[in-house]
């Protein structure tokens, strides 16, 4: 089962900058068991729409069957575990 955890973010944001260590921590230890997509919304908008992304940062982890969980603002990396445990990751 593929899951993959959709970082929406911008530059300018400093709570994204804030999230960011915590996504590469969480990608060095899960090794291959997910797949970060980077999703800059100033220049995709039309995907940030589509997700209906309102704040950053927001992290969506979804599977095969869809989206999973929804995280809006800094999130902990055990809140992120459970997500992606409850994804199939």
């Amino acid at each position: 089962m593929t899951v993959t955890l959709k970082d929406f973010y911008a530059d300018w944001c400093g709570p994204c900058k804030t999230q960011d260590p915590i996504l590469e921590e969480l990608e060095d230890d899960w090794e291959g068991r997910f797949e970060v997509e980077k999703v800059n919304v100033d220049e995709e908008q039309d995907v940030a729409n589509e997700y209906q992304v309102r704040s950053l940062p927001t992290l969506i982890i979804e599977n095969e069957d869809g989206v999973v969980e929804r995280f809006v603002g800094v999130t902990q990396r055990e809140d992120i575990e459970d997500a992606l445990e409850s994804a199939g990751a």
